[in-house]
């Protein structure tokens, strides 16, 4: 019951639709009840001959003026409560993907992309229908199911009592089918999950499938998860498969009763003929309450599945926390320091970093170099918060960057990742990245330090090309000198650029690097990369190996006194010469 907390402030601010919805329904209820009086009177009528056919077409016209109310006020409980319903969905949509903003990218790290999206999807469309259909059902059950045994007591007290006989089995029967629906829900969102990520995957791999010829093993294995996925809501079909017949053999059960008990006192006119009928036509509209019943259980029991799995979600807390008290953010950014800075990601043993201290000044750059998995990249998302420090601390000015504003620390540091990420928008969305402040000029400028502007200018739409799913027509050196491009636009105090040149040619690369000296000037810039002619010009370069700074010094010093950095740059400078 606590995952309901997540939908109480929807419902209460939607409460005065709830309510006018609810009205309308009942309304239309009470309307249905009335039209079997009003057939009770005409079959009466019949039986002695005593209506002509000014009386048949009044009490026509009667059932004609009854349904077209109950068409309008049918029209309103929809727009009201399943307007309502749609609005809980949007709400909770949208806190959801505010929640998961918020959340460290530890989190992203061990959850699936589909496990995601089925939250965002199928368990907010089961809880809409649960919040909609489910209160219609309910209502339906409750009150047209009270009123219809009101009329039918009205007529016969005794043959209703004999017709209410199964009412307690269907109760019982809700509540025992209730828990195993519950739980087989569970299991069968959370294989959703699993079969939504496996086709999300394969999808995004599509050309690794098809270069490697692996098209049937995939599709074997996707076709084993949407086996289970299959077997998975067959259990579940047998028990929803076995608790809506058993709601409709009830039924019949009081309908055999009907037929039998009341056939006999209409022969014995204890009833008139039309007060039989009228029965019958009760006991039809109790039918559907019986089944609302089956189907409300239904709709709840996935619903509260679906609202477990988001609250889940919702429960979760970053683990990079914002200061509870930030400390100013200072004017201008003089220095930046790691101090005995040490972090391992989740679930290793290994530190990624460990003992890491280094300062340096505005108007200076650093370069850190390294093998693979040497802390590089690490370093840049620990500076970034992506990630908090396990030892040590990381300073700005002397200020631990864990009392500062978060967005504040994140709207100081321009960063452009290893692997770049473009949006499926324009090329020129992905460079303002949201800022439509930016003016036409600003983006050349931009883009022509990156020593992309050639490249977008021979795209026959220039800025507004449609990049694609990630970039998908764009070359790799393409889109990472959009994202260069980005950090450029956002000339932020802070610069960090993680192996900035990795994906063009040396004579671009060159370009490139001359445009990211010309921004020293008044800036920190970090730049991490295993190609050394992106950090020759550091003032200092710190070499990296697992995770421990190995050697320190400028370009010269580290000549003379690393062995790793001699022998890699004396490599590269033979590659780019070849």
């Amino acid at each position: 019951m606590k995952s309901i907390e997540l939908i109480k402030p929807q419902l209460f601010q939607d409460r005065y639709r709830i309510v006018l919805g609810l009205l309308c329904l009942i309304i239309v209820d009470l309307l249905q009840l009335i039209i079997p009086r009003i057939i009770k009177q005409v079959v009466d009528a019949l039986a002695v001959y005593n209506i002509d056919r000014e009386g048949l077409a009044a009490y026509g016209l009667m059932i004609v003026v009854i349904g077209i109310l109950i068409g309008g006020f049918r029209y309103v409980w929809r727009r009201c409560l399943l307007g309502m319903a749609r609005r809980v969905e949007e709400r909770l949509r949208n806190r959801l993907f505010g929640h998961m903003q918020l959340l460290s990218a530890a989190y992203f790290d061990k959850t699936s992309t589909g496990d995601i999206m089925a939250h965002a999807t199928n368990d907010i469309q089961q809880v809409r229908m649960a919040c909609g259909m489910g209160m219609v059902a309910l209502n339906d059950a409750i009150f047209l199911g009270i009123a219809a045994i009101g009329f039918m007591v009205y007529i016969h007290w005794e043959l209703t009592v004999y017709v209410l006989i199964p009412m307690p089995l269907i109760a019982v029967s809700a509540k025992f089918f209730g828990k195993k629906m519950h739980a087989r829900y569970k299991e069968v969102q959370a294989l959703f999950s699993d079969l939504t990520e496996a086709v999300r995957e394969r999808f995004a791999g599509i050309r690794v499938i098809k270069a490697y010829t692996a098209e049937a093993v995939e599709a074997d294995r996707v076709n084993g998860i949407s086996r289970d996925y299959i077997d998975k809501n067959i259990k579940l079909t047998q028990v929803t498969g076995s608790f809506f017949p058993l709601m409709l053999l009830f039924t019949n059960v009081s309908l055999f009763l009907v037929l039998v008990l009341g056939g006999r006192k209409a022969i014995t006119a204890e009833i008139t003929p039309g007060d039989f009928v009228a029965f019958i036509s009760y006991l039809g509209l109790l039918t559907w309450p019986m089944m609302a019943l089956g189907w409300v259980t239904n709709l709840i029991q996935r619903g509260r599945a679906s609202l477990d799995r988001l609250n889940a979600i919702l429960e979760t807390r970053p683990e990079v926390k914002e200061a509870s008290d930030p400390a100013p953010f200072p004017n201008m950014v003089n220095a930046l320091e790691f101090r005995h800075v040490g972090f391992a990601y989740g679930g290793r043993r290994q530190n990624a970093l460990s003992r890491v201290g280094f300062r340096i000044e505005k108007g200076q750059m650093l370069g850190l170099i390294g093998p693979p998995g040497s802390g590089k990249s690490t370093a840049l998302l620990l500076l970034l918060r992506m990630y908090d420090v396990d030892n040590g601390e990381i300073l700005l000015d002397g200020t631990n960057i864990r009392h500062l504003k978060l967005s504040r620390l994140r709207s100081q540091i321009a960063f452009t990742p290893q692997e770049p990420f473009l949006f499926a928008g324009t090329i020129g969305e992905n460079i303002r990245i949201g800022k439509d402040d930016i003016t036409a000029e600003e983006l050349v400028r931009a883009t022509k330090k990156a020593c992309v502007y050639d490249s977008i200018m021979g795209f026959p739409d220039g800025f507004d090309t449609l990049v694609g799913e990630k970039g998908v027509i764009l070359s790799g050196g393409q889109k990472q000198r959009i994202a260069l491009a980005r950090a450029f636009l956002k000339d932020a105090r802070i610069m960090l650029f993680d192996d900035p040149i990795s994906q063009v040619d040396t004579q671009t690369g060159n370009r490139i690097v001359d445009g990211i000296r010309r921004l020293i000037e008044d800036k920190i810039m970090i730049v991490a990369s295993h190609r050394l002619s992106a950090v020759r010009f550091a003032d200092r370069i710190l070499v990296l190996k697992n995770g421990r700074i190995e050697a320190a010094g400028d370009h010269a010093a580290l000549m003379a006194g690393s062995p790793y950095y001699e022998r890699t740059y004396n490599l590269q400078e033979l590659e780019d010469e070849i």
